[in-house]
């Protein structure tokens, strides 16, 4: 038995390989380390009896935790839950330190031993350890808090009687800047601890542009102590977490649409015959529900008023009905049964399909079936229920266009998305089910909250120690996409009374019927040439939203020569002025290469914009005294639409078979394990895998890890499963 899998055998029966033998690597470094009296030795001995004194204050909160973590486990089949995962991180935390204690042992004798960075390191560890105590004791509080659930067994989320704030006030006990220094990642697979690392350093060096604290020196000095210097860079992350707004989470979060990042998933996988935008228009749809009637969807309008929904469809092959098929040689194949419909994540405030576009390109390959991706608008500009609305309308939209634009049938429909993406796509369904229209036929869910509130749950705990979703970042998201604000509400309800009669669809009226219809069929694949490419388009795949339900109808008589040419004049002009832009979709264009635009403003790399104007001016706030915890108190709406798990019983008993993927340390791994709780109790057919060692959003990074290439192989044999249902 090797030594990292001891951990597996309770704990009451004995102690695990590893802490006897971090136990005694500490006795044999702190004994050669007593005659040392330079600062350097006496701090490593001190820091190994220190480790050895929280080994023991830690072992029997251990044993406690231990005891009573398999009561809130979806069944014995399926362990996991958020008292689990920071038993997972003691057992992680274990393994390090004695990686470190093993090192000095082994060094301590070379001429090449630095003994002041295994001080640091050994301290480091230490301080780790003790992080980690302070964690457990909260766990014994929140365990004290929860109550019983209609099975019998606790509940993972605490109940209404006690304040949250009061766990939250406490964190200032707890020394974050550990799980971001040293030992970063250590929780995490080895493949990506190095890719971790760099994200990290990015995010820290990205600080430096987007604000601008100090001179142009002196932000160039820090940028390069990150990389060399990992206690510089914990103090950053810890401030930015603390401090950074959100407008700093969606531009760090937007660079994985720069240029590189957009040409990587081409460059690592096969090419796809068709990745196309297409921009539906806020037009009335109507749409037939289950008892022969017909319901009109509403067109989105909140907050930001009726803007085009952009998708993007994806498919391995060209297949008849397919947007970019026709009028093309080679292999066509007939439309698939089948149609995937996706929301991306992004904590609801950035990303686009585009950024997802990695492992879409690979379940695209893999599956054989068209992808429909939604670019739905974000946060904060607008926030719920924006999304929501249109997530819905294109789902509507997607069943009335699939067998005429899609591809496919729809005999059978997926939803599928990771984290606020796969909320949306659980409220539609809710919503569907309200509507007695067609619900998808099966879900797939990954690391999903399906309980979009400020409640606080051991697993939600675990953002105190994620390095790629820090406790800060992930309650600014909820705050900036769900947080109440009654009297903005109804100041838009009132301008939307004089806007009813307004739609943006106005601009796109003198678009030829068929240069549409020509420009609908045209091959815009990822293997298309040149020559089968409008180059005048600012992005060559795209298909603009222009009566996009005219493309059903089909046209005898297209237009002649030379009024064909003017009328694709006429359109791209229109396309340009159409009010595409990053804020929902990054385009082609030479500006949205290197430059990612909220709201009309621009951010490149090195902080200045392309156009030649400086970016608007920001500053770190390092000054205040006020605790950072203050801001994150608000009022969230318990809308069964943004919370699914708030949802009826009758209304989740409708529900089609899901299959929900989460991870062994994600924040949101409660939430997974409750909602699943709740299904089976309602007979819904559901299954849950718990995948240990990749963090929140490690779909993301598919292409650098192949614990998260295998990760997203689950999700598609689980798909696969559903499809066969």
């Amino acid at each position: 038995m090797s030594l990292n899998d001891d951990f597996e055998r309770p704990f009451e029966d004995y102690e695990p390989l590893q802490w006897g033998a971090l136990r005694e690597l500490c006795q044999a470094n702190a004994e050669y380390f007593m005659s040392h009296q330079d600062e350097n030795g006496i701090r490593i001995r001190a820091a190994h009896l220190a480790m050895l004194d929280h080994l023991e204050q830690v072992q029997p909160l251990y044993k406690e935790i231990s005891r009573f973590a398999p009561m809130f486990d979806l069944d014995v089949d399926v362990p996991g839950n958020g008292y689990r995962s920071f038993l997972v991180l003691i057992d992680k935390c274990i393994i390090h330190s004695r990686a470190i204690c093993h090192q000095i042992y082994c060094q301590k004798d070379s001429i090449f031993f630095r003994k002041s960075y295994y001080m640091r390191e050994i301290e480091a560890c230490l301080q780790l350890l003790a992080s980690l105590y302070t964690c457990l004791e909260h766990l014994q509080t929140l365990y004290s808090w929860s109550e019983k659930m209609a099975d019998g067994r606790p509940s993972l989320f605490i109940d209404d009687d006690h304040n949250p704030h009061d766990i939250l006030l406490k964190m200032d006990s707890i020394n974050q800047y550990c799980f971001y220094g040293r030992c970063l990642g250590f929780q995490f697979a080895d493949t990506l601890k190095p890719v971790i690392k760099t994200i990290l350093v990015a995010m820290a060096a990205f600080s430096e542009v987007f604000y601008d604290n100090g001179t142009l020196l002196s932000r160039c000095t820090n940028s390069v102590k990150y990389v060399l210097d990992p206690e510089t860079r914990a103090r950053r992350i810890v401030d930015l977490s603390q401090r950074a707004d959100i407008s700093f989470c969606q531009a760090f979060w937007f660079l994985n649409e720069t240029d590189l990042a957009r040409r990587l998933p081409a460059m690592v996988s096969q090419s796809l015959a068709i990745n196309q935008i297409i921009s539906i228009p806020p037009e009335e749809l109507t749409i037939s529900t289950l008892d022969g009637k017909t319901v009109s969807i509403p067109i989105p309008h909140s907050h930001i008023g009726k803007k085009p929904i952009h998708v993007r469809l994806l498919s391995f092959k060209r297949r008849v009905g397919m947007i970019g098929s026709g009028g093309v040689g080679g292999e066509l194949l007939e439309s698939s049964n089948e149609l995937i419909i996706h929301c991306h994540g992004g904590g609801f405030v950035a990303q686009t399909s585009l950024s997802h576009e990695t492992y879409l390109r690979t379940w695209a390959i893999n599956l054989g079936i068209p992808i429909l991706s939604i670019d739905y608008s974000l946060a904060p500009e607008a926030p719920f229920p924006r999304a929501f609305e249109e997530v819905l309308y294109a789902y509507a939209w997607a069943l009335n266009h699939s067998s005429t634009l899609l591809g496919s049938t729809a005999q059978k429909i997926l939803l599928a998305g990771d984290s606020a993406g796969a909320n949306l796509n659980l409220g539609i369904t809710l919503r569907c089910i309200e509507l007695n229209i067609r619900k998808p036929d099966a879900m797939f869910m990954a690391y999903t909250p399906v309980l979009v509130d400020f409640v606080l749950s051991p697993s939600r705990f675990l953002s105190v120690t994620d390095p790629l979703l820090p406790m800060g970042f992930l309650i600014r998201c909820l705050k900036a996409y769900a947080a109440s604000d009654i009297k903005k509400i109804a100041k838009e309800k009132e301008n939307d009374i004089g806007d009813d009669n307004k739609s943006d669809t106005e601009s796109f009226a003198e678009v030829s019927e068929s240069d549409l219809i020509a420009l609908a069929l045209s091959p815009n694949g990822d293997e298309t040439n040149d020559a089968h490419k409008l180059a005048s388009l600012p992005s060559d795949t795209t298909l603009n939203s222009v009566s996009l339900t005219e493309a059903d109808v089909g046209v005898e008589n297209p237009t002649e020569g030379a009024k064909s040419q003017e009328y694709i004049k006429r359109f791209l002009d229109l396309y340009r002025n159409s009010g595409i832009n990053a804020s929902t979709y990054v385009g082609n264009g030479a500006d949205s290469v290197n430059n990612i635009s909220r709201n009309g403003k621009s951010w490149s790399l090195f902080g200045w914009s392309l156009s030649g104007k400086h970016r608007e001016s920001k500053e770190l706030d390092m000054e205040s005294t006020r605790c950072p915890v203050e801001d994150f108190i608000f009022t969230v709406p318990r809308d069964p639409f943004l919370s699914p798990y708030l949802a009826s019983d009758n209304l989740l008993a409708q529900l089609p078979p899901i299959a929900m993927l989460t991870l062994q340390l994600d924040p949101c791994l409660d939430d997974s394990v409750m909602f699943a709780r709740k299904l089976r109790l309602l007979g819904v057919l559901v299954t849950l895998d718990i995948v240990p060692g990749l963090p929140h959003g490690f779909l993301n990074l598919t292409s650098v890890s192949k614990e998260a290439s295998d990760g997203s192989d689950i999700c598609v044999k689980r798909i696969q499963e559903l499809l066969a249902l």
